[in-house]
C-alpha cells in the first residue's frame, strides 16, 4: 500500500526543513554588525561586496553585513586600521605596503591586517601598435607611450616594469599621459606606439586597440617577472589565453596583482570561519553579483598572497577542505 509521505502536508513539511549545521548554529549567535567598504559604485567591486553581503546576511542569521561606497584600496585599508569597517577589499600590492609600512603607509605599519580570501587577478596588460616594432618591453625605448592618466596606477606599474626593463622612464620614452579612450584614438590615428591598462580580461579597451587600431599584447619573459618580484613580491605571473583578443595567436605572460578579501586579526576566529565557509559553499550566488568571479576557483583563495598572513578563522576553514596542509 502506498503511504504519502506526511512532508507533503505543508504543516509537516515546514517541520521536514532541517536547518544546515552553519545555519543552526548561526541562528544560536549574538548579533554581529559589519562595515563592508568596496570601492566607487561605478565598479566591479560595489556589486561584487554586496553580492557577498547578500550571501551572508542569507545564510547567516546573525550577521547584518553594510556594503559601502568608498574611495577604493587605501581608504578601505585605513577603515580596516581604524576598526570603523570589519571586512573590506584592496590589491595585493596596497595591503603588502600596508602591512609592512612602505611607501604611503610609512611609519604606520599595518601588523593586524589579515586576509580572509584571495580573489581575481588584475592583470598589466601592455598594448603596441603592430608596426611600430615593439616585440618586448624594452623595446618600447623612444616611444610614443600612454602609461594612463597622471597619477594614476598604471603610470606606477609603466614604471616599475620599464625601469626593471633596462629604461630610464620616463627620460627614454615620449609619454603622454591619457587615459583609455583618448589612448585608443591616439593609437588609431597613429599619433601613439603603445599603452598600459591594468584590468581583468578581457577589457573593452585593449579589444577596441587590438580590433580597430592595430593593437597587439606585448609580453614579459621569465627572467623580467622574478626580477621585479625581488623588489616587489606582491606581483604573480599571469597568462592571457591565446584568442582573448583580435589576432592573439599565442598565450601572454605578464605580471598581476591579486585582489584580496580582507579583514583585522582581531575579529573572532569563528565569525571569519564562518564567513569564508559561507562566502566559498555559495560560490555560485557570488559569481552573480559580477562577472570578474567567473575565473575565481577556491585554489585561489590562499594563492599568491604576497606573504600577508591569513585570518586563523579562515585558515581553519581552508585547512578543512584540504587548500592547506
Amino acid at each position: 500500500m502506498h503511504i504519502k509521505s506526511p512532508c507533503l502536508n505543508l504543516l509537516a513539511l515546514a517541520l521536514c526543513i532541517v536547518m544546515s549545521p552553519l545555519q543552526s548554529q548561526a541562528a544560536e549567535r549574538k548579533k554581529v554588525n559589519i562595515s563592508f567598504p568596496t570601492a566607487a559604485t561605478t565598479g566591479a567591486l560595489y556589486p561584487l561586496g554586496a553580492g557577498i553581503a547578500n550571501v551572508w546576511n542569507n545564510k547567516l542569521g546573525y550577521v547584518n553585513t553594510r556594503v559601502q561606497a568608498s574611495n577604493g584600496g587605501l581608504q578601505n585599508l585605513n577603515l580596516l586600521r581604524e576598526k570603523e569597517a570589519q571586512v573590506s577589499f584592496a590589491v595585493s600590492s596596497i595591503a603588502y605596503e600596508a602591512a609592512h609600512g612602505e611607501n604611503t603607509f610609512k611609519d604606520r605599519a599595518y601588523p593586524g591586517l589579515r586576509v580572509l580570501t584571495g580573489l581575481y587577478y588584475n592583470p598589466n596588460q601592455v598594448v603596441a601598435r603592430a608596426d611600430s616594432k615593439v616585440d618586448t618591453l624594452a623595446d618600447f625605448k623612444g616611444k610614443r607611450f600612454a602609461p594612463g592618466s597622471a597619477g594614476g596606477t598604471t603610470e606606477g606599474e609603466s614604471k616599475v616594469h620599464f625601469t626593471a626593463a633596462g629604461l630610464k622612464y620616463p627620460g627614454e620614452m615620449q609619454i603622454q599621459r591619457v587615459g583609455f579612450t583618448e589612448s585608443i584614438d591616439l593609437m588609431r590615428n597613429r599619433q601613439l606606439d603603445g599603452a598600459w591598462i591594468m584590468a581583468g580580461i578581457p577589457t573593452a579597451a585593449v579589444t577596441e586597440m587590438c580590433a580597430t587600431a592595430n593593437g597587439k599584447l606585448i609580453g614579459m619573459d621569465a627572467e623580467l617577472i622574478r626580477k621585479i618580484q625581488a623588489d616587489y613580491p606582491w606581483y604573480s605571473p599571469f597568462v592571457i589565453p591565446a584568442g582573448t583578443y583580435d589576432g592573439q595567436k599565442t598565450d601572454i605572460t605578464t605580471t598581476a596583482v591579486k585582489m584580496l578579501l580582507l579583514t583585522d586579526s582581531s575579529l573572532p576566529d569563528d565569525l571569519i570561519y564562518d564567513l569564508t565557509k559561507s562566502l566559498w559553499e555559495n560560490l555560485d550566488e557570488v559569481r552573480k553579483a559580477h562577472s570578474v568571479m567567473k575565473t575565481v576557483t577556491p585554489d585561489m583563495a590562499v594563492k599568491d598572497l604576497s606573504g600577508l598572513l591569513l585570518h586563523p578563522g579562515a585558515e581553519k576553514y581552508y585547512r578543512e577542505v584540504g587548500l592547506l596542509k
